[in-house]
C-alpha cells in the first residue's frame, strides 16, 4: 500500500500546474509551426496589399471619364506591374489581384463591358474605388496580426508567409522520456514466458505525448533492479524536460520507481483521490546539474489507470510547458442511458461513448470499468466525471462528461460538480 496521504484530485491538478514551468522560446521556420504557440506578438512590417489592386477581372479606368468608348491600351496581369498609365479615354485590361496602373481609380467588371475594334464601353455607371482593394485593406503597417499565445494553424501560417516572416518565435515543445518497469514486461514481438505481459503502457503514453504536442523519447523496459533504474532515471532527466515511469509506484518490495522518485526530486503528491489512477506520483527536480526544472510523473502500471492519469494530470502540464493557454478539454452534461453502481469513495472517471440525441447528450459506458481493461478506452470519446458520494446513479441522471476527442477550450478545470 502506498504510504503517501491521499490528495484530492483538484488539489493534485493545482499542484501540477503550480510547479510546471513554461518552456523557453525558440526560432522556428514559419512553415514548421503548425500547432505551436507564439511566444511574441507578430506585427505587420508593411501594408497588405502594398499598393492598390484589382478585386475583379475587368478594366482599370478613370471613373469620372465621360468618354462612352475607351481605347484598350494594354493588359495588366496579376504579377509585376507593367509600365502602363491610364489616361482619359483609355482603359487597361486587368485581372483579379493585379496592381492598379497609375492614373486609374476604379475597375469595371468584365461582365458589364462590351468590346469592339480595340475599344470598350460599359453598361453600368462606375464610381471611384469600385472593385479596388486599397493599400492596407488586409493589414496596415504596424498592425497587430497575431498576439503572443496564439496557437498556430493553417490560416496563421498563411499570414506569416504573406508577411515574409520566415522565422517565428514559438515556445519549445516539451521532450518527455518514458520508461516501463518490471521483470514481467516484455517488448511486443518478443517471446513471452508464463507470468509475463507485453508492454502497452509505453506506447499508449508516447502516442498521447505526441497528441499533447510533446516529443516522446523511449527509455525502453527497465527491470526491477535499483542500479538499472537509477541509470535510466539519470539518462531520462538529462535528455528530457519530463520523465514518466509506468508501474512501480506502490509500496511493494519491487516498487523501486517510487523510491527513486523520492531520491531524485521533491514529491508533491503520491496518491490521488481518483479512480482509476490512485497511485500516481508527481515530483519536481531542481538540481544544479540541470539547466531548468524537471518534472517526474510516476503513473500506475494498470493500462487504463496510466492513461486516465496522463489525460487528467500530465496532458495539461505538457500543454502549459508548450505555451498553451487552454489546458482543459470541453465538457458537456450527458444523460445516462443505464444505471451505474460504484463505491463512491473517490472521484471516478468512467470511460464512455456520448452521442447527441436531438437537444441533449446521452452517455453509455464502454463495458467493464476495471483499471486493466484497456478495451474500455478503445472507442471512448468521453470520461464521465462521477463525484464522491453517489454510489448508485440511475438511468436518466445527468453527469458531466469530459470530451477527450476534442481539443482544449478551457483555461480552468470545471468538470467536477459542486
Amino acid at each position: 500500500m502506498n504510504s503517501y496521504p491521499m490528495t484530492d484530485f483538484e488539489k493534485a491538478l493545482e499542484l501540477v500546474l503550480q510547479y510546471t514551468p513554461r518552456l523557453e522560446a525558440e526560432q522556428v521556420a514559419f512553415h514548421e509551426t503548425l500547432g505551436r504557440v507564439l511566444a511574441k506578438e507578430v506585427r505587420a512590417a508593411e501594408p497588405m496589399p502594398p499598393r492598390p489592386a484589382s478585386a475583379m477581372d475587368g478594366f482599370a479606368l478613370i471613373a469620372g471619364d465621360p468618354a462612352e468608348w475607351r481605347e484598350i491600351t494594354g493588359e495588366q496581369w496579376a504579377g509585376p506591374a507593367e509600365a502602363l498609365t491610364v489616361s482619359a479615354g483609355a482603359a487597361v485590361r486587368i485581372t483579379t489581384g493585379a496592381p492598379l496602373p497609375p492614373g486609374a481609380d476604379a475597375v469595371a467588371r468584365v461582365e458589364n463591358s462590351r468590346e469592339a475594334e480595340g475599344r470598350v464601353r460599359f453598361d453600368r455607371a462606375i464610381e471611384p474605388g469600385d472593385n479596388v482593394r486599397p493599400v492596407g485593406e488586409d493589414m496596415a503597417a504596424g498592425q497587430l496580426i497575431l498576439p503572443a499565445g496564439t496557437c498556430i494553424g493553417p490560416p496563421e501560417i498563411g499570414l506569416l508567409a504573406s508577411m515574409n516572416r520566415l522565422q517565428v518565435p514559438v515556445y519549445r515543445r516539451p521532450v518527455v522520456a518514458v520508461l516501463s518497469t518490471g521483470n514481467e514486461i516484455v517488448e511486443p514481438g518478443a517471446p513471452i514466458a508464463p507470468g509475463q505481459i507485453r508492454d502497452s503502457n509505453r506506447y499508449t503514453i508516447m502516442s498521447s505525448i505526441v497528441q499533447a504536442g510533446g516529443i516522446p523519447h523511449s527509455l525502453g523496459i527497465v527491470p526491477d533492479d535499483e542500479a538499472s533504474l537509477r541509470a535510466a532515471f539519470h539518462r531520462g532527466l538529462k535528455l528530457a524536460d519530463v520523465l514518466i515511469t509506468s508501474g512501480g509506484v506502490s509500496m511493494g518490495q519491487r516498487d523501486l520507481s517510487r523510491l527513486l522518485i523520492e531520491e531524485w526530486g521533491a514529491v508533491h503528491f503520491g496518491q490521488v483521490k481518483q479512480k482509476p489512477g490512485r497511485p500516481t506520483v508527481f515530483a519536481t527536480v531542481d538540481r544544479a546539474e540541470f539547466p531548468r526544472r524537471k518534472l517526474i510523473f510516476g503513473l500506475p502500471g494498470f493500462p487504463v489507470a496510466s492513461l486516465v492519469s496522463f489525460e487528467n494530470l500530465v496532458r495539461p502540464a505538457l500543454r502549459k510547458m508548450g505555451g498553451h493557454n487552454y489546458l482543459f478539454r470541453p465538457t458537456v452534461e450527458a444523460r445516462l442511458t443505464h444505471p451505474i453502481r460504484r463505491k463512491g469513495t473517490r472521484i471516478e472517471f468512467q470511460r464512455a461513448r456520448i452521442e447527441q440525441q436531438e437537444s441533449e447528450w446521452q452517455a453509455t459506458v464502454t463495458g467493464r470499468q476495471t483499471s486493466g481493461r484497456l478495451l474500455s478506452l478503445a472507442g471512448a470519446n468521453a470520461l464521465l466525471c462521477l463525484p464522491i458520494g453517489a454510489k448508485v446513479l440511475a438511468a436518466g441522471e445527468v453527469v458531466t462528461a469530459i470530451r477527450i476527442d476534442q481539443p482544449e477550450t478551457r483555461r480552468a478545470f470545471h468538470a467536477i460538480p459542486g
